[in-house]
């Protein structure tokens, strides 16, 4: 048993990545170049919505926290991982691999919310296009973002406070990267609140999310088939079904990722697997999206890369 103070100097063990020899200086070139890409997609999207004001609108200020939240999240999982690809050492402190969970389910919470507030937006847009400016005014919009971050922080912050109280008497970590299931299973006493909590959380953020997304999109999708205008059921069908299956990725993969750990029977591997795509597929998609595939937005940054071209 670790006291508190000696907790700070404690190293833990992640999985190894059984890498052959042979693999590790492509693996490392991979997962820089996938890390790298993974922050110039989303910094493309951010600049664009910051520089432009003519994108400083509803639907794009929301859509503006995504970049941010999932450069947060690969960054919290990718430079750890291509360190170790180099070094071929899985060992991390355990300062690093609590921050590291805080920075991964801060995340993981922050895209479903963000997700969420997507959705209500363009239910208002799509539903009710004649309240729409009266609805998400400036300050409406404000309130919005800053309830999803708050309650992200507050959520998130809880529960890794709630672990912060006990002391850990093992050193071997079950996932991919540290996070809470894997933390308290490093624990030897009774975490009963904290395992609570975090089905809490499971339920809570997971089953909200969804029901809202759900409702959402069902009453978009009905408003637009009611809709005699074609292009309008090709705008219903683009909006819900794009968002719609990236949600339910995220969505799908998170539950089974956390609540995988209360069931010995499952495969460590499909967790891992599972955990992983979390972190890795969304940062990837989302700037493709979300941000290439809305016409302003691919239209801006077309028009920035042309000019650069031109004055070159």
């Amino acid at each position: 048993m670790y006291s508190n103070l000696s907790e700070y100097s404690i190293v833990l063990s992640l999985p190894s990545l059984e890498l052959p020899e042979s693999s590790i200086f492509p693996a490392f070139i991979f997962g820089t170049i996938t890390y790298f890409l993974i922050l110039f997609c989303n910094l493309i999207v951010l600049l664009t919505i910051a520089l432009n004001r003519n994108l400083h609108k509803p639907m794009y200020m929301l859509l503006f926290s995504m970049p941010v939240n999932d450069m947060m999240g690969a960054t919290a999982f990718f430079p750890q991982l291509i360190s170790s690809i180099l070094s071929q050492n899985r060992s991390i402190s355990y300062p690093a691999c609590f921050l590291q969970a805080l920075l991964i389910h801060f995340y993981g919470a922050g895209s479903l919310l963000i997700l969420t507030a997507m959705a209500y937006d363009r239910y208002i847009a799509i539903c009710c296009p004649l309240k729409y400016e009266t609805i998400m005014t400036n300050y409406h919009l404000i309130k919005i973002i800053i309830t999803v971050w708050l309650l992200d922080f507050s959520l998130i912050v809880t529960l890794l406070a709630l672990l912060s109280r006990f002391k850990i008497c093992r050193t071997i970590i079950a996932d991919m990267y540290c996070n809470n299931p894997s933390l308290v299973k490093l624990v030897c006493e009774d975490t009963s609140i904290s395992n609570y909590y975090g089905l809490f959380i499971t339920v809570f953020l997971q089953g909200l999310s969804l029901l809202i997304v759900v409702f959402t999109y069902i009453q978009i999708l009905v408003t637009c088939v009611r809709n005699k205008q074609s292009d309008a059921k090709s705008k219903a069908l683009q909006t819900c079904g794009t968002h719609l299956i990236v949600f339910l990725f995220l969505e799908c993969n998170a539950f089974f990722a956390l609540i995988a750990h209360r069931f010995e029977s499952v495969s460590p591997f499909l967790r891992r697997a599972f955990g992983v795509s979390v972190v890795v597929f969304p940062p990837i998609l989302n700037p493709l999206i979300y941000g290439l595939k809305t016409k302003e937005i691919r239209q801006k940054i077309l028009f920035f890369f042309h000019k650069k071209t031109s004055s070159s």
